[in-house]
C-alpha cells in the first residue's frame, strides 16, 4: 500500500519543479474535495521545505498515512538517524497546544505501531510559519520519542540541524528497511468507526499481522455468506465470536460499511442495545463530520450531521419499536447485532413491553422477534450476530442460546452459520439443547467466524486469558501468564491510595492517550473515597471531551461502570475494586449491597453477571491499568478490612507490584 501522496530523496525533491511536486500530491487527493486553502497550504509547505532542507540528505514524504487515526501527517523527513514528523499550520502566528498534541500523537502512533520506527529517534515538529522563534528543549517522552518542538518558516533549517547535532551518536536509519516495515495499528473503536464511516478500508486502519488477517478472513467469510444468500434468495444468520478486544465490533462496523450499498438495496445497518456505545459512536461521527466540513470550507450543522449518522449506527431498541409499529419488512437487508448475547429473554422482553409500551400480548424473546422482523423479507436477508463469551452483565440478558432456540420450531428455511468456538467453549453456550438444534438444522460450522487475537490490548494479546485465570481462582496459572506474556509490555500495578493511582495514570499517558476510572455498578462503598457509581456519567462527554473538561474521563473524577464502558475502551484505566467481589478464605465471595448492608449473593445468574462485570472492567485498558483497592475500616461494618485485604493479597501473589 502506498503510504504517502509523494515521496522522494531530499536531493531530487530540491531539484524538482514546485508545480510537478504539487501535481503529484494533488493527483492522489480527491479533487472534488480539494479547496483553495489546502492547495495553497501544500504549495507553501513545498516552498518552506525547499528553503529549509537543501543542505541535508535523506528522504521526504508528503501526506504520510497514519492508519490507526485514519489521518495523514503533513510530512515525514528521514535524515541520518532521525525521523522528523512535521505538522504545518500555514498562516499561523502561534504554536497552538492542540496542534502540538496532534504532531506528538502522530509520532506516538509511529512509535507504538510501526516496526521500523521502534527505538528510533522520533522528533515531532510543529511548524507555524508566522510564529516567533522560541528556544526548544529536547526531552524524551517515551522510548526514543521526543516531546514536540516548535519551528517557523525561517528557523526550521536550524532546528533540524541542532536536533541532528544533539542526537548524532545514534545509528543511522536504514530508509529502505523503514519503508518496508510492517505497520500494526490497533485503532480504538471510536477511531475505527470514524475512519470506516469516511470509507477507509479496514485494511488501511488495522494491523497487518495475524490479528488483521483474522479480521479480514472473518469479514470476507461474512461477505461470501451475504453474496450466497443474495444470489440464491436465501435467508441466513451468522454467529461471530471472539475474545475480549478481538475486534467483533470493528468487524461488524466494517460489514455495515462495505455492505451499505443503497444502489444494490442492501442497506446494511449496525445495531446495538448498548446505549452508551451507540451514543458515543454517533457523537464521534457527528463531531468528525462537522469538523471535516469546516476544514473543507463547507457549512454543516450538528443536527444535520447527526441525522446522516443515524442510518449507519442505530439503537436496537429503536429498530425493534419501529418494527412493532409497522409490520412491513425493514429497508435493511443486512443487520449486524452487536453484543447479541445481551438481547432480552422472553420474560424480560414481555415484562418491558407490558410495563413501558402497554403491549400485554408480546410473548417472544427479543432475538425471536428480531429474526421474525427480518423474515418478513420475501427474497433474501442476512443477520450477523456478534457474540462475546462471558459478557452478559445484566438481568434478563438471554445469551446466545436464545438466538438458536427459535429455529427449533420456526424459520425452517433459514441457513445457519456459526463459529466453531461456540461448541468448544462453555462461556458461549451452557444449554446442550441449543447445540442439538444446530446439529438438527445442519448448521454450517466455520472456523473463520471466530476472532482469536486480541487487538485492543496491543501490548499483550494474552490479557483475556490472564483475566480468565483470575476469575478461575488459579493463582499459579495467572502468575505464569503474567510473568511470560504480560509483565514486560503491559504494565499492571496495584495500590491502596487513590491519589497514587491517579498520578500513575497521568504519568503513563502520553499525548491524547485517554485515561479514566472504572468500577463495578455494585461498588457502592467506594463512595467514601469520592467514587460514586450511582452518579450517571454522560458517556459521549466522558469518552470524547478533552482534558480540560471536568466531566471527561481524563479528569479522573467521574467513574464509569461496566454498563458505560462495555464495547468501548481507554488507553489506561484505574479499576477501583469494592466488596461486591472480594477474595477471602482462598475463594471469591459474591455480595450485593442492599439498604445498609452487604447481602450474600447465591443466585447463579446474579453471580455470573457480577463475574462478567469484573471481566469487562479488567479488559478495557489498551495499554495498562492500575487496580485500586481501598483500605478497609473495621469501625464501618460495610467496609471491614478482610473484604479488601484478601483481594489485595491475591493480586500480590499473582505478581502484581504495589505502588
Amino acid at each position: 500500500m502506498n503510504r504517502s501522496y509523494y515521496s522522494n530523496s531530499i536531493e531530487e525533491f530540491i531539484n524538482e519543479d514546485i508545480n510537478s511536486i504539487y501535481g503529484k500530491i494533488s493527483g492522489n487527493f480527491d479533487l472534488n474535495k480539494l479547496t483553495i486553502q489546502q492547495s495553497n497550504a501544500w504549495k507553501k509547505q513545498i516552498e518552506i521545505l525547499k528553503q529549509s532542507i537543501s543542505s541535508f540528505s535523506g528522504k521526504i514524504y508528503f501526506e504520510f498515512t497514519i492508519p490507526r487515526m485514519g489521518k495523514r501527517v503533513d510530512n515525514i523527513l528521514i535524515i541520518d538517524n532521525c525521523i522528523f514528523v512535521l505538522e504545518f499550520k500555514i498562516g499561523s502566528d502561534i504554536y497552538d497546544k492542540s496542534a502540538k498534541e496532534q504532531a506528538f500523537d502522530y509520532g506516538l502512533d509511529l512509535n507504538n505501531f510501526h516496526e521500523g520506527s521502534h527505538n528510533k529517534n522520533l522528533i515531532p515538529i510543529l511548524v507555524a510559519d508566522k510564529a516567533p522563534s522560541i528556544i526548544n528543549t529536547y526531552s524524551k517522552s517515551l522510548d526514543c520519542l521526543h516531546q514536540t518542538i516548535c519551528a517557523n518558516s525561517s528557523n526550521l533549517k536550524d532546528i533540524i540541524n541542532n536536533t541532528l547535532q544533539n542526537l548524532k551518536s545514534f545509528e543511522k536509519i536504514d530508509i529502505k528497511f523503514w519503508e518496508e516495515s510492517i505497520y500494526k495499528p490497533t485503532p480504538t473503536i471510536i477511531e475505527a468507526a470514524t475512519a470506516l464511516y469516511k470509507k477507509h478500508n479496514v485494511l488501511e486502519i488495522s494491523r497487518s499481522d495475524s490479528g488483521a488477517e483474522n479480521l479480514s478472513v472473518t469479514s470476507n467469510c461474512i461477505s461470501e455468506i451475504i453474496d450466497f444468500s443474495k444470489r440464491n434468495n436465501k435467508k441466513s444468520i451468522c454467529f461471530i465470536t471472539g475474545v475480549p478486544g478481538a475486534g467483533k465490533t470493528l468487524a461488524g462496523l466494517n460489514i455495515a460499511n462495505i455492505r451499505s450499498n443503497y444502489i444494490e438495496e442492501e442497506h446494511a445497518v449496525f445495531l446495538s442495545g448498548n446505549g452508551p456505545l451507540v451514543d458515543v459512536l454517533r457523537e464521534a461521527l457527528t463531531r468528525d463530520k462537522v469538523k471535516s466540513a469546516l476544514e473543507n470550507g463547507e457549512k454543516l450543522s450538528k443536527e444535520n450531521a447527526k441525522s446522516q449518522v443515524k442510518s449507519f449506527i442505530q439503537n436496537i431498541h429503536h429498530f425493534r419499536d419501529a418494527s412493532l409499529r409497522d409490520d412491513k419488512a425493514p429497508i435493511e437487508k443486512v443487520t449486524i447485532f452487536d453484543e447479541a448475547q445481551r438481547a432480552w429473554t422472553k420474560e424480560q422482553a414481555s415484562s418491558f413491553m407490558k410495563r413501558n409500551k402497554g403491549n400485554s400480548e408480546f410473548n417472544k424473546s427479543e432475538p425471536e422477534f428480531l429474526i421474525e422482523v427480518m423474515d418478513r423479507h420475501k427474497d433474501w436477508c442476512t443477520i450477523v450476530c456478534l457474540i462475546g463469551g462471558g459478557q452478559e452483565i445484566n438481568t434478563g440478558e438471554a445469551g446466545l442460546e436464545e438466538w438458536i432456540r427459535p429455529f427449533d420450531y420456526k424459520f425452517k428455511d433459514w441457513d445457519i452459520y456459526y463459529s466453531s468456538k461456540i461448541i468448544e467453549d462453555d462461556n458461549y453456550i451452557k444449554d446442550n439443547y441449543a447445540l442439538e438444534i444446530l446439529e438438527n438444522k445442519k448448521a454450517e460450522r466455520k472456523d473463520e467466524l471466530h476472532l482469536s487475537v486480541s487487538l485492543r490490548s496491543f501490548r499483550s494479546a494474552q490479557l483475556s486469558s490472564f483475566i480468565q485465570e483470575i476469575i478461575n481462582n488459579d493463582i499459579v496459572k495467572a502468575n505464569s501468564i503474567y510473568k511470560e506474556f504480560i509483565e514486560k509490555d503491559y504494565p499492571i500495578r496495584i495500590t491502596r491510595d487513590l491519589e497514587k493511582a491517579k498520578n500513575w495514570l497521568n504519568n503513563k499517558a502520553k499525548g491524547t492517550e485517554r485515561t479514566g476510572i472504572i468500577a463495578s455498578s455494585g461498588a457502592i462503598r467506594l463512595r467514601p473515597f469520592g467514587l460514586n457509581v450511582k452518579a450517571k456519567i454522560d458517556a459521549p462527554v466522558w469518552f470524547l471531551n478533552p482534558k480540560e473538561d471536568i466531566r471527561s474521563s481524563y479528569f479522573l473524577e467521574e467513574v464509569a461502570t461496566e454498563f458505560d464502558i462495555q464495547g468501548l475502551e481507554l488507553d489506561w484505566t484505574c479499576v477501583a475494586w469494592d466488596g461486591d467481589l472480594y477474595y477471602n478464605n482462598e475463594q471469591w465471595n459474591y455480595k450485593k449491597f442492599t439498604g445498609t448492608t452487604w447481602k450474600n449473593c447465591s443466585d447463579t445468574e446474579r453471580i455470573k453477571y457480577l463475574i462478567n462485570s469484573y471481566r469487562v472492567l479488567l479488559t478495557r485498558a489498551r495499554q495498562g491499568m492500575i487496580i485500586y483497592i481501598p483500605e478497609g475500616n473495621n469501625e464501618d461494618l460495610t467496609r471491614p478490612d478482610f473484604m479488601y485485604d484478601g483481594t489485595f493479597d491475591f493480586f500480590i501473589k499473582i505478581g502484581i507490584k504495589e505502588i
